[in-house]
């Protein structure tokens, strides 16, 4: 049942294991306690090349797949639900996109700063009216002789408030809406018209922030397109299988650290005279939340392989996000269990886990919306 890594992914993930217990693991609580990113992070991410590693070689990155990218998530996530968030470029993907269908200019202004850190970004789609439902969106570009006027709101934009550009998807054919008339902006911080009128803090970590943004006559030039015009929700769509794929190895990253922490727990606790270990009751805990991980990474694992061979995966990411990130919420309810009063007083990672995983289940499409699109797809194969 084991999958088997190449010797080179083998080899990555104790490098990657190494530097996430070495680098990563000292700043988790100091992170949850101060609720702010240590200011030398995001360039110790970049210099080690951990922010471009699914960038082409033509603009800096390493070029690898996106198997080794989401080894990384899930060796990070074993930490803190940030450094995920951090090393994923953060904005949906928006590093991979700009890559992809950004001009020269676009490249050179804006992907250096990224693969350093020394720039952030965010991908703003969510609105007020529509979460999942994209084609509720009401944010619109209108053209001008000299370039584009933005109206509208987005929320929920995860790491907006301190980004220091955002990329906006907006209607721009309110005829074609999604089925060609939706556009993808680059847009400044400090541009005339836009701004973050709304910071919130979820339940999860503090440092994880969520941002309302408000585009009030907002001009952009033509050379803010991302891409086409018309071709904005192609690009967005193009990120969530990606995504999707990111997030469940980002779960598993954590359930593992659960187990391991709790198995450890499990051996040192000593109640009415016999460690917890020896406690039936215990042993099915671990035991079902081993089966759980192991279930995840067969199943997310292969996609990952079939998705770099260039094979049509269908809707093999939204089964592995749907399991993956409702796996974490039960390996994690059994780790509080097994730690008792331990698992629920701040300042353990165990509570603080607990209410990150919690996000998993609604971020990159929740969990009805991927139930949906199975559905979907099962339907059709039946005559």
């Amino acid at each position: 049942m084991k999958f088997e890594l190449t010797p080179e992914l083998t080899q990555m993930r104790e490098a990657l294991r190494k530097f996430a217990r070495a680098e990563l693991e000292p700043l988790e609580n100091v992170i949850d306690k101060t609720g702010e990113l240590p200011p030398h992070l995001l360039p110790l991410l970049g210099k080690q090349g951990y922010l471009s590693m699914r960038l082409p070689v033509e603009v800096g990155g390493a070029g690898m797949g996106l198997f080794p990218y989401c080894l990384m998530l899930e060796e990070f996530s074993r930490s803190h639900r940030v450094f995920g968030i951090l090393a994923s470029g953060g904005g949906g993907l928006t590093p991979i996109a700009i890559s992809r269908h950004g001009t020269p200019e676009q490249r050179s202004k804006y992907l250096t700063g990224l693969m350093d850190g020394t720039k952030r970004t965010a991908f703003a789609l969510t609105e007020p009216a529509g979460g999942s439902d994209n084609s509720a969106m009401t944010t619109r570009a209108d053209k001008t002789d000299d370039g584009w006027i933005l109206n509208g709101r987005k929320h929920y934009i995860n790491g907006a408030h301190d980004a220091d550009f955002i990329t906006v998807i907006a209607i721009t054919d309110q005829v074609k809406r999604t089925r060609g008339g939706v556009t993808a902006f680059l847009v400044d911080r400090g541009t005339p018209g836009f701004k973050v009128s709304r910071v919130e803090t979820t339940m999860g970590s503090d440092v994880i922030k969520l941002a309302e943004l408000e585009f009030d006559n907002c001009k952009v030039p033509d050379s803010a397109v991302l891409g086409k015009p018309g071709q904005g929700f192609d690009l967005a769509k193009e990120s969530l299988r990606d995504g999707r794929m990111a997030v469940s190895c980002s779960c598993i990253g954590t359930a593992d650290r659960l187990l391991e922490m709790s198995a450890q727990h499990a051996k040192s606790r000593v109640t009415f005279g016999k460690p917890l270990a020896e406690r039936q009751a215990i042993q099915w805990m671990l035991a079902d939340s081993e089966v759980d991980i192991v279930a995840a990474r067969a199943m997310v694992y292969e996609t990952l392989t079939q998705i770099d061979a260039g094979k049509d995966v269908g809707t093999a990411p939204s089964i592995c996000k749907l399991y993956c990130s409702e796996m974490v919420g039960r390996v994690a309810d059994r780790a509080v269990q097994i730690h008792g009063g331990m698992g629920i007083v701040q300042g353990y990672p165990i509570e603080r886990m607990y209410r990150d995983v919690r996000h998993y289940r609604i971020g990159e499409g929740s969990s009805e919306v991927q139930r949906m699109l199975i559905s979907r797809d099962v339907l059709k194969r039946v005559s």
